[in-house]
């Protein structure tokens, strides 16, 4: 798949994603499993590492949606906070799914490449899509290598210029293939369904 063709399914199913209920995410789950049953590694590690955000959010709605209280007891959370927050607890979950299938499919230079290849276009508008491709490959790569202890007075010594840093930076490019448009046509018309749903 194009790397550009996979972060445009990647965004069709995020956004997707946020206007179905239960079983059109577990449509999504699926989905995305049965493409790259790998993932599903990633996934739990995404989750796991999420945890407390999810916590956090199903707290937050829980108590602050408006409602009857679970058992009539005025500390506890309502059934309508936490109906939405189950749901929007699950949202995420399968927005970090897709995140693991994208990863796992592409990898970071495949993502990067798919980024290049979504914002050329934007380029005759006078938008520096190289400028902002570099800098998020160097910060997601800079988010993959682990830091050492104290480096960060050797960032200031330095004045955050890294001596060591890579000099180049390799592009990932892959024909478009007809599978490819019939890939983001997919997307396409399953975004209006669920739009006109």
């Amino acid at each position: 798949m194009h790397p550009t063709c996979a972060l445009i399914v990647w965004l069709a199913a995020v956004v997707g994603a946020q206007f179905v209920g239960y079983v059109g995410l577990v449509l999504l789950a699926m989905v995305a499993l049965a493409w790259a049953p790998r993932s599903a590694y990633r996934w739990l590690a995404y989750v796991r590492r999420a945890r407390w955000l999810l916590l956090a959010l199903w707290l937050i709605l829980a108590y602050g949606a408006p409602g009857e209280a679970w058992l009539d007891r005025a500390w506890a959370p309502t059934y309508e906070g936490m109906a939405e927050a189950g749901l929007q607890a699950v949202r995420l979950l399968v927005m970090l799914l897709w995140l693991a299938w994208l990863f796992t499919k592409q990898g970071l230079e495949g993502m990067v490449s798919g980024l290049w290849g979504l914002l050329r276009p934007w380029s005759s508008l006078g938008f520096k899509a190289e400028r902002l491709v570099v800098r998020l490959s160097l910060v997601l790569d800079n988010l993959q290598t682990p830091q050492e202890k104290g480096g960060w007075r050797r960032m200031l010594l330095t004045g955050g210029h890294d001596p060591e840093g890579p000099v180049s930076l390799g592009l990932l490019v892959v024909p478009w293939a007809p599978r490819d448009t019939v890939a983001v046509l997919g997307c396409i018309a399953g975004l209006a369904g669920v739009w006109v749903l």
